[in-house]
């Protein structure tokens, strides 16, 4: 249902952008970036954290980490990563196929300024062997992202 999901997503929004599908899996930074013949930083990696009550989704560059000084800065506390059970309930994404497209209810979105060193990015579409390509300002617009600083 995911991946419909997203599909259903793109051919309201963005018509243009077709989800790619691949016969391998791309359900980690590295497989994607061999699926897609990209450098590892050019996948958007989707992460699913919460910040007291608050859960939101942010997507940086592919081998990133969160800094959790400069993100406590940003969100006033330490992020908690959600296990995979949570992650599938809030997002309907497996993980290795979370991304910000066609989730059941809305969730903050901040995409990380590590992505603006790329023309195009690679984000998951719903499943672990689906994709888009898109540009990180046009991928935060039809999300309706907030650009923040928050990976080391």
């Amino acid at each position: 249902m995911s991946l419909q999901s997203v599909q259903a997503y793109f051919a309201a929004r963005a018509p243009d952008i077709t989800v790619i599908e691949t016969e391998a899996s791309s359900a980690t930074v590295s497989l994607a970036a061999e699926a897609h013949g990209v450098e590892p930083d050019q996948i958007a990696k989707t992460i699913c954290a919460r910040v007291g009550d608050t859960v939101m989704l942010v997507v940086t560059a592919g081998t990133r980490r969160l800094d959790n000084r400069k993100f406590k800065d940003q969100f006033g506390a330490k992020p908690r990563m959600l296990g995979g059970d949570e992650v599938v309930a809030l997002t309907s994404h497996p993980v290795g196929g979370v991304c910000p497209f066609g989730l059941p209810s809305p969730l903050p979105i901040y995409c990380d300024v590590s992505l603006k060193a790329f023309d195009e990015v690679v984000p998951a579409a719903g499943a672990t062997n689906s994709a888009v390509r898109i540009s990180p300002q046009r991928m935060a617009e039809l999300t309706g992202a907030t650009w923040v600083d928050v990976c080391q």
